[in-house]
């Protein structure tokens, strides 16, 4: 039976009774079988999200539901795009005061705990996205119906806004499924489908068709069925002796990714299970109470600004309907094989090209290395192989949607090969390149036609990297940026517009902030103790490590295109950093840098970071880094101060908890100025 029939049928089995209430997000159904049908379907809003106003028509309903019991009640979207994304996370800045989140969240328990004790089953079937607030809505039925698609996302992203799930969701999912595969889920924030899902016991039964979600969530009512509940390991997982030990493991674990300072929700949510994981009511309260004190912090207002810089990128990714079949990659070399790779992860077919064939393959089996590493099956690996072909040739120019130039960054080997592209191009084709440094109008100027060149500049590693600078030229036709940012888009990378100039944005920040660091160990500070500062601060890894993984041969070229009568302490440490390069020391990649590197870690040690001020040292990184924002913003490399902090976060790592670095200095200075007042 197909989709559409089957919404008609079910449409023609419905019908409204006993005055059900009128609302603004809720399509309300009761049919034949006295089954009571929500649709949730938020108006103006392309996605569902749990808003304030939801919730308020959701507490009429279940009132309404109690006084007249229907036989059964379902929960639905009446969305295309999913079931619910969560809460709406543009509410949360109206909360200042952790006492009213705190009883917020109460108000919430105790409408999800009347939805749960109804007296008639509940069901909440969905498709695509089911996260954060809309899996708690989930939970407080009866059973869960999911359908096995890639779209079908389900978990808990909470402590990526510096919270953890506060509608319930942390006391719901120990009960059902285990402290140890609950907490796993909360303190990673892993996305899983729907089979993974049922697997672990969060979702009930899986289907594999839309219209079956109607029929499925029909016949799981009319059989009165429920959730089968937690097994016996589950159980055994939230006894007290167990919750010491697996809180043991899990603060350890934690700790290794992020610091209490700096991100206390995980902690937060650790010591709750451990005093509370026993007891669903205990933990419900604890819960709220936490949730309270955590969503007022700066760190989770910082995250939520990190939240919407996200959107925004996203967003810049979506002013082009063009859509990429085809890529053409012009250089085989780490960067070029790995955009080529990325692209085929995505689905694309991609040709690589380079001068001979033995420059491709080592580009080859650090594809398949990808394909396995993001567990893919033996049969999508081979997929995934047979739509990267070596091209030597060149023949898939003219083939291609997108053809993305990776070679040495020499003006004028780009120039060469680009007015040799141009020709063989398609009319249509996106041209890029994908230099770090170079000024797009002096690349441009060797084709016939330098509007459609354009800048999509990648990062290292590209499969870790979520931002790509989307580089306009003075001459650069808008349609094809438009175009290419929406390709960042399409291959799930975020598309930051930058103007051409030298080191566009992230490279130009970077190579002062290196630099300095370069100065600071020329005058004797260790490698360890300038990292170490650093992350202290919130970075991921330190500058040094840093350059290490962009590679110094990079670095060097940065720095000499950025420097402008620098003094000399900065050509001190130049020196040394030519020198590194000289004999080879290229970083990561080539096993030694300013570390030496072995299976991708440098080995540091630790203890020369032991007795240096590291707030102090870290301050003066943060210096220098913060200034040539400013400097940057100044210059219009970006278009306002949103975008520099999103190009930052995204495209160096900067400590997301701090919400940017213009954000940063904003608040720095102005928590400064009240405490001077």
């Amino acid at each position: 039976m197909s989709g559409a029939r089957s919404s008609v049928i079910i449409e023609q089995n419905l019908f409204m009774k006993d005055q059900l209430p009128h609302c603004q997000h809720w399509r309300l159904k009761r049919d034949s079988d006295d089954i009571l049908w929500l649709f949730l379907d938020r108006q103006g809003e392309s996605v569902n999200a749990l808003s304030s106003q939801v919730l308020k028509e959701l507490e009429t309903i279940i009132a309404s539901a109690e006084r007249n019991l229907p036989a059964g009640l379902a929960i639905l979207s009446g969305k295309t795009t999913g079931f619910v994304l969560g809460a709406d996370i543009r509410e949360f800045g109206n909360f200042t005061d952790a006492a009213a989140v705190t009883a917020s969240i109460r108000n919430v328990h105790a409408l999800f705990s009347r939805l749960e004790a109804l007296r008639c089953p509940t069901v909440a079937a969905f498709e695509g996205y089911c996260l954060g607030g809309g899996l708690e809505l989930a939970l407080a039925c009866h059973y869960r119906i999911a359908r096995d698609i890639p779209a079908t996302r389900i978990g808990f992203p909470e402590v990526q806004l510096g919270i953890f799930p506060g509608f319930g969701g942390s006391a719901r999912s120990v009960s059902l499924i285990g402290g140890m595969k609950a907490m796993e889920l909360m303190l990673t924030a892993r996305q899983l489908s729907a089979r993974q899902a049922r697997a672990v016991g969060l979702v009930d039964e899986v289907i594999g068709r839309h219209e079956e979600l109607y029929w499925a969530a029909r016949r799981a009512i009319l059989s009165k069925r429920r959730s089968r509940g937690p097994g016996l390991l589950a159980r055994l997982s939230n006894l007290t002796p167990a919750r010491r030990l697996l809180a043991q493991q899990m603060r350890k674990q934690t700790a290794t990714r992020a610091r209490a300072e700096h991100y206390p929700a995980p902690y937060r949510l650790i010591d709750t299970f451990e005093r509370c994981g026993g007891d669903r009511v205990a933990m419900m309260t604890a819960e709220a109470e936490a949730v309270g004190q955590l969503m007022v912090t700066p760190q989770a207002v910082g995250l939520r600004r990190v939240f919407g810089l996200m959107d925004r990128l996203k967003r810049e990714g979506r002013q082009s309907e063009f859509r990429a079949r085809r890529v053409h990659v012009v250089g085989a070399g780490v960067m070029g094989g790995d955009i080529a790779a990325w692209c085929v992860l995505q689905g694309l077919e991609v040709t690589l090209q380079d001068r001979e064939m033995k420059y491709i393959e080592p580009a080859l089996k650090r594809a398949e290395t990808l394909f396995r590493k993001k567990r893919l099956e033996p049969a999508a690996v081979k997929s995934a192989l047979a739509r990267l072909q070596p091209d030597v040739e060149g023949s898939g120019v003219s083939k291609a949607d997108v053809v993305i130039e990776v070679i040495v960054e020499r003006l004028d080997a780009k120039q060469a090969l680009l007015a040799e592209l141009e020709p063989r191009l398609r009319p249509d084709a996106i041209l890029a390149t994908n230099t770090s440094s170079i000024a797009l109008e002096a690349i441009a100027s060797a084709l016939q036609d330098p509007s459609r060149l354009i800048g999509l500049h990648f990062f290292n590693p590209v499969a870790k990297m979520p931002l790509v600078e989307v580089v306009r030229g003075e001459r650069s036709n808008e349609e094809a940026l438009r175009r290419g940012a929406a390709f960042c888009g399409q291959i799930n990378r975020y598309p930051l517009p930058v103007k051409s100039s030298p080191g566009f944005l992230v490279n130009r920040i970077l190579a002062p902030y290196m630099l300095e660091a370069m100065v600071m160990h020329a005058e004797g500070i260790a490698l360890e103790a300038i990292d170490a500062a650093a992350e202290h601060f919130g970075m991921p890894m330190g500058p040094v490590e840093l350059a290490d993984t962009v590679g110094l041969d990079v670095c060097l070229m940065v720095t000499g295109t950025l420097q402008n009568g620098a003094d000399a302490r900065v050509a001190k440490a130049t020196d040394a950093l030519r020198e590194l390069v000289k004999a080879g020391h290229l970083g990561r990649k080539s096993g030694r840098g300013f570390y030496a590197w072995t299976k991708d870690k440098p080995a540091k040690l630790r203890e020369k970071a032991v007795g240096h001020d590291l707030t102090t040292l870290g301050e003066r990184l943060i210096r220098v880094y913060t200034a040539e924002c400013e400097a940057a913003l100044r210059d219009g490399i970006v278009a306002d101060a949103d975008l520099l902090d999103a190009g930052m976060i995204f495209g160096t790592g900067f400590a997301p908890f701090r919400g940017g670095p213009l954000h940063y200095l904003k608040n720095t200075v102005s928590t400064a100025q009240t405490g001077a007042d």
